[in-house]
C-alpha cells in the first residue's frame, strides 16, 4: 500500500540513520525535498565557514555530479541520493573513496561488489557511486562522501548496465537503507582518519570487482587488474611489469 506521504517516510529514515550514529558522532540530520546536489551543498556552507557534521539526504535530487562532473540522474523518491559532511584530517587521503565503497558494500547484499575506483557494481552492473570533496582552511580539511544507490529502479544509462537495491532486497524499502548505511560510512570514515588505507586492502580484496580482469585505462593502456597496493592504487600487470594507476578511468570489456 502507498504511503500517503512519502516524505515522511523519508524523514523517519533520515532522524534513525542520525541517532545510530550518536555514539560515534552526533549529526544534523536533514531532508530536503530537493535540491541541485547535496554535496554542493554542504561544500557551500563549509565554505561559509560551518563545518559542523552533517547528514544531508535528499528526496529528490536534480543535478548530481558524479566522477569527473558526470551527471547522475535521479527520480524523486526512486534513490539514495546524501551526503555525509565532517571534519576530517587523515594523514593521507589516498584510497578513501575505496573505504567507502567497502563500507557500504559490506551493508549491502553479498553480490555488491567495490569496482574501482567509486564505483558500487552487481554483475557487472552498475548500483551507484561515490564522490568525495573537500574544503581546505589551513591544516584542516571539511569531507564530504557523496552518496548515489539506485533505489526502487535502475535508471537507463548509454553504454553501462545498471541494477538497484529493489532487485537485490525488494523487502527494503529504499529509506530503509539510510539507518543501515549511513552509520557503516561514518564508523569507516573515523576508522580511515586514524589508519589510512592499509587495513581496508584485505576487505576490498573480498569485495574488488576487478580482480584478475582485463581492463582498459582511458589514456591507452591495458592489462590484468591485481587488486591495490596500500595507498588504494590500482595494480595493474601489463607486459612492462606491475604499474600503480592512480588517476585513469578503468573499463572493462566483454572478452
Amino acid at each position: 500500500m502507498r504511503h500517503s506521504n512519502p516524505l515522511a517516510l523519508w524523514q523517519a529514515a533520515t532522524q534513525q540513520a542520525a541517532q545510530a550514529c550518536a555514539d560515534l558522532m552526533p549529526l544534523q540530520a536533514e531532508l530536503v525535498a530537493r535540491t541541485g546536489s547535496t554535496n554542493t551543498d554542504l561544500l557551500a556552507r563549509a565554505r561559509a565557514g560551518h563545518w559542523q557534521p552533517c547528514l544531508r539526504v535528499a528526496y529528490h535530487q536534480d543535478a548530481g555530479r558524479g566522477r569527473r562532473q558526470r551527471e547522475w540522474v535521479a527520480a524523486p523518491g526512486q534513490h539514495l541520493t546524501l551526503s555525509l559532511g565532517l571534519p576530517l584530517q587523515p594523514v593521507s587521503w589516498s584510497g578513501l573513496s575505496l573505504v567507502v565503497g567497502v563500507a557500504l558494500a559490506e551493508q549491502l547484499p553479498a553480490a555488491v561488489q567495490v569496482k574501482w575506483p567509486n564505483d558500487l557494481w552487481v554483475n557487472d552492473a552498475k548500483l551507484g557511486g561515490v564522490l568525495i570533496e573537500s574544503v581546505q582552511r589551513g591544516e584542516r580539511a571539511y569531507c564530504v562522501v557523496g552518496i548515489g544507490l539506485n533505489g526502487a529502479a535502475a535508471p537507463a544509462a548509454v553504454g553501462q548496465a545498471t541494477t538497484c537495491l529493489q532487485a537485490l532486497a525488494p523487502e527494503v524499502a529504499t529509506p530503509g537503507w539510510l539507518p543501515r548505511l549511513v552509520p557503516a560510512v561514518l564508523a569507516a570514515l573515523l576508522n580511515f582518519a586514524r589508519t589510512g588505507f592499509a587495513p581496508w586492502v584485505n576487505r576490498f580484496a573480498a569485495r574488488d570487482a576487478l580482480q584478475a580482469r582485463q581492463v582498459w585505462l582511458s589514456d591507452g593502456r591495458q592489462g590484468q587488474a591485481h587488486g591495490v597496493n596500500e595507498q588504494g592504487a590500482l595494480q595493474l600487470r601489463t607486459a612492462d611489469g606491475v604499474q600503480p594507476i592512480v588517476t585513469e578511468e578503468v573499463s572493462v570489456r566483454p572478452c
